[in-house]
């Protein structure tokens, strides 16, 4: 009896397999949802347009960025949104170079990161009764001059810099450059402890209305959320940099990549992809957006279609597709 049943399921298994038209799995795309916020919003958001649009059913596997990018040269994986191309040189050059991989252009222009400070700092906020601090404070080099605007309440003698975490790349290049522009006796470094950290340090001063200065970078949910300026250093130069990091961060390029295989059989959501691109604001907001909302990268890609629909109908160009898309978003 149990042989029988047993006979009985395995033919269901295979007849049932064989009955499903092998089209259907070309219908579907697998997206890398890496561990930060922006790319599961690129993702959501270029996934709705292939759905309501297309007919694709869009899949999203957790993982964390090398894997993540030797999936997509495996086949593993579809599309990533966003492969911070400096950040794997190596792996980069060798996956499209070998054809495994190929890009379809920048989701947004260049990532920075450097030193910011509240805008109310030099404009002053009116809505908020904030006079300016220092109107002509704009670079690195004028904080010797406004650096008692950022003193340090442990040791007023200095300012307070808040730095990136220990153990970040980030956290040593800004103690080289506070030395290498000269401020070493005007700022001190702080190691908030986390990125979560930092984050709160910075807005609970601005929200204060009073001065911060801090490492940061974008895209993110905070520089969504408050007016913030990046304070000018000198340019950036390969060789300064590789001596003592004494000029502006490198901006990073921020790729769309597709499995090569899996393009070739859906050529026809090429010119989509290709087309996608937003500011670096638009991706702010948006990200500050998703953090008021649940964290929800899904409610914050439909959100911004909808604010931004002659944005996105240019990336997608055929009306009857644009029709489809249209409905599902009302």
């Amino acid at each position: 009896m149990k042989r029988t049943v047993l006979v009985i399921l395995l033919c269901a298994l295979v007849f049932g397999v064989a009955s499903f038209p092998a089209a259907a799995a070309g219908k579907n795309v697998v997206f890398a949802d890496l561990s930060w916020d922006s790319i599961q919003f690129h993702n959501r958001v270029i996934a709705f347009l292939l759905e309501k649009g297309w007919g694709y059913s869009p899949e999203y596997i957790f993982s964390e960025t090398l894997p993540g990018y030797l999936g997509l040269e495996r086949g593993d994986i579809d599309i990533i949104m966003e492969v911070w191309t400096e950040g794997q040189k190596e792996w980069w050059d060798k996956a499209t170079a070998s054809g495994k991989v190929v890009n379809l252009g920048k989701v947004f222009p260049n990532a920075k990161s450097g030193w910011y400070i509240p805008s109310f700092v030099m404009k002053g906020d009116p809505t908020r009764g904030i006079e300016p601090f220092a109107p002509d404070l704009r670079s690195a080099e004028d904080l010797k001059k406004y650096w008692q605007l950022f003193k340090n309440p442990e040791n007023p003698k200095k300012g307070r810099f808040y730095n990136a975490p220990t153990g970040w790349s980030a956290h040593t290049i800004n103690r080289d450059k506070i030395k290498a522009y000269g401020l070493e006796e005007y700022l001190e470094p702080f190691d908030p402890g986390s990125a979560t950290s930092l984050a709160t340090a910075i807005k609970s001063l601005y929200d204060k209305g009073q001065p911060v200065i801090a490492y940061y970078w974008e895209p993110t949910p905070l520089l969504g959320q408050l007016d913030m300026v990046m304070v000018e250093e000198p340019p950036h130069d390969p060789e300064i940099w590789a001596e003592n990091h004494g000029c502006a961060s490198p901006a990073y390029t921020v790729a769309k990549a597709v499995n090569a295989e899996w393009l070739k059989d859906n050529q026809e959501i090429r010119s989509l992809v290709e087309n996608y691109y937003m500011t670096l604001e638009q991706t702010n907001q948006a990200l500050a957006w998703m953090q008021e909302h649940d964290n929800s990268a899904e409610k914050a890609a439909i959100w911004f279609l909808q604010e931004n629909m002659d944005q996105w109908k240019s990336w997608v160009k055929d009306p009857e597709k644009i029709v489809k898309i249209e409905a599902a978003l009302r």
